[in-house]
């Protein structure tokens, strides 16, 4: 049987299996795997180091690097993230809503798994663990392939999950790793749409426009992070500097970062020669419009191309602007609807900011960072969905969930 075939066939009878496992068997195995993450730190961080040296040997940026490596902090997390999973409310079963027709039918409408989802994404080898709890607990079981990059990490962690999953007494793989690095086989993947519900691309924009073109099954997505945060003119000044900093600089590689500034006119010049200052401190580039070069001259010009670049670096876009607006106007048209920010004292305008900004996550005064599943009380995340059907935003256990209606009669018939 070919490898695509075999692992699809399998995934799709087992998912039957694990959607009818009972929460507290569940929680003991997420449980167990999160203690035999930390039990076998040594050896995931040994195979991904592996990792790490043939993506120096290739020569790979900096912040592609930064998003392979696994540290004591990362793995920590890794395993508090499927504890944090193993605590959450299970949403399968969940009575959705229920009514009474006059006939005496008694409708309900309950959450179940999806079944069987596909997972692609690049270079962040936690993203192994985080979907494998995320799908075990909403019943689905996942395929999982991670690119060449960190191949011996997530073999490392697949293997220290299912030994986990195995010893707790799961008789059934509830998840697996495409162990083939040839693009041939997600091209396979994504034509079984008989035995693949949903597809979650995590990556590059290369990646996931490919991904969207080829796949026959639905797909969840963001393109891109161009993320921004509006500086208002009734800003609390020191608190829109940290918050911006903050927002770019503690981890510039990630779809979260906030890529373009907004200024309003009014509060400009003392707002940007603090900033500036803050920048330099961790040698952010600026570009700026024109009005901006004019407070700070050392600054490159912003070309338009800028206003859509997501930079993944630590290279930031600001435009000061005359009103909210403008600053709303911007947003959306250049922006990619996944997280904005404002930051300002004036209740109206964070109103006005939040209701007509059409982005997946709308902020007031905090960082763009936080728009994350497990920031958000989701344990985890599977991706970021900048779709309006059928999840938007950090996506957690209730985004892994469909319904189907359940109808209890007493014998009644259709006239």
């Amino acid at each position: 049987m070919d490898y695509v075939d075999r692992i699809v066939k399998v995934a799709r009878n087992n998912s039957y299996i694990l959607s009818s496992l009972n929460t507290a068997v569940k929680n003991k195995v997420l449980l167990s795997m999160a203690k035999a993450i930390r039990e076998n730190k040594s050896f995931i961080m040994r195979e991904n180091k592996k990792d790490i040296s043939k993506a120096e040997h290739k020569k790979m940026k900096k912040s592609f690097i930064d998003r392979l490596a696994l540290s004591d902090k990362r793995i920590e997390e890794m395993a508090r993230c499927l504890e944090d999973i193993a605590n959450l409310t299970d949403p399968v079963g969940e009575v959705i809503s229920g009514w009474r027709r006059p006939n005496g039918l008694f409708i309900n409408k309950v959450r179940v798994p999806l079944g069987v989802i596909l997972i692609i994404y690049e270079a962040r080898p936690n993203v192994t663990s985080d979907c494998v709890g995320l799908c075990f607990k909403s019943g689905n079981v996942c395929i999982l392939r991670g690119g060449s990059s960190s191949i011996d990490s997530n073999l490392a962690i697949a293997k220290v999950l299912k030994k986990a999953a195995s010893k707790e007494g799961l008789g059934f793989e509830p998840f697996f790793v495409v162990e083939h690095m040839d693009y041939s086989v997600i091209d396979k993947l994504l034509k079984k749409k008989d035995y693949i519900d949903l597809v979650i691309p995590r990556g590059g924009e290369k990646l996931i426009r490919s991904v969207t073109e080829k796949s026959l099954i639905p797909v969840i997505k963001h393109y891109k992070g161009v993320c921004h945060i509006f500086v208002d003119e009734y800003a609390d000044i020191q608190k829109a500097v940290k918050i911006c900093v903050n927002a770019k600089v503690q981890r510039p590689s990630v779809c979260n970062a906030v890529e373009t500034i907004i200024v309003h006119k009014r509060i400009a010049r003392k707002f940007l020669l603090l900033l500036k200052k803050e920048f330099d401190r961790y040698t952010v580039k600026i570009k700026g419009d024109k009005e901006t070069r004019k407070i700070l001259p050392s600054v490159s010009l912003a070309k338009t191309t800028d206003w859509y670049t997501e930079y993944l670096d630590l290279i930031v876009s600001i435009r000061i602007v005359s009103d909210i607006e403008e600053a709303i106007q911007h947003i959306n048209y250049y922006g990619s609807h996944h997280t904005e920010s404002i930051i300002t004292e004036n209740i109206n305008h964070a109103t006005k900011f939040v209701n007509e900004v059409d982005s997946a996550c709308c902020f007031v005064n905090i960082s763009t960072r936080f728009s994350d599943g497990n920031q958000f009380g989701l344990g985890a995340e599977i991706g970021i969905s900048t779709d309006k059907l059928h999840a938007r935003g950090p996506m957690g256990l209730k985004d892994l969930t469909t319904y189907k209606y359940i109808v209890y009669g007493n014998g009644q018939i259709r006239e």
